[in-house]
């Protein structure tokens, strides 16, 4: 007799081929088994899958970016709280020898509004960026067009003034919206608010019209070197 496996038994009585979850054969009415075999029946209840735990500091977590915000909100509370700590750490002036003043000036704002607005620029793109491209490429961006903004800012003005992170804002911008945009011209999937980047960029661009601090050096700078880093990132994928 054949298991529950089998697609059919034969009945030994009259030799028909019968169905192997029956007990009589429907021909001759034979016994053929005393209990039919049970039927197999699929688990009601999926497994669960298991959750896998995210690393404390993951991608999904911009870490870099977040730190970057903390420091210029740290920054402008400094400022606001020991006025003297303004002059002493900006590029407000020459250097006179002080070059750390290049690292410690993108975090320093005197004027509310402006510091609104670069570290709000910084917190959406620096997210972005940093959960497509990993944190390493936004701090060595953010710090990059800073840096450059302010020694251009020094190499071209006699009284340089180059304080916040416009620049810096603008360069994390551009290169995230720079791949986006290259694909939205070729007809590719993008995943991007253009308009409302670009309503961004003309905000962060415009800045040094009404805020001193704010520099047009570090501002076109920032989007000197953001752009071609975003089209670099596209052609590496």
């Amino acid at each position: 007799m054949g298991s529950g496996a089998d697609l059919f038994v034969v009945c030994k009585h009259c030799g028909s081929e019968v169905s192997p979850y029956v007990t009589e054969c429907p021909y001759c009415g034979q016994r053929i088994r005393r209990r039919a075999p049970k039927i197999p029946r699929p688990d009601s209840k999926p497994r669960r899958a298991r959750r896998v735990r995210a690393p404390a500091w993951s991608v999904e977590r911009p870490w870099a970016t977040v730190s970057l915000v903390a420091a210029g909100c740290a920054g402008w509370v400094l400022v606001h709280a020991r006025p003297t700590i303004y002059l002493n750490a900006t590029v407000v002036g020459p250097l006179e020898g002080k070059w750390w003043r290049l690292l410690t000036s993108p975090f320093l704002y005197q004027n509310g509004g402006y510091a609104f607005v670069a570290l709000v620029a910084c917190a959406l793109f620096g997210t972005l960026l940093e959960r497509e491209r990993g944190p390493l490429v936004v701090l060595v961006l953010f710090f990059a067009a800073a840096v450059t903004g302010e020694l251009l800012e020094l190499a071209l003005n006699s009284v340089p003034l180059a304080t916040g992170a416009n620049g810096a804002a603008l360069a994390l911008l551009t290169a995230y919206a720079a791949p986006q945009l290259l694909a939205a011209r070729g007809g590719e999937e993008h995943t991007a608010d253009l308009l409302g980047t670009g309503a961004i960029a003309i905000v962060l661009l415009a800045l040094p019209a009404v805020v001193a601090e704010a520099s047009w050096v570090s501002g076109f700078a920032g989007v000197a070197i953001g752009a071609p880093v975003g089209v670099g990132l596209r052609a590496a994928v």
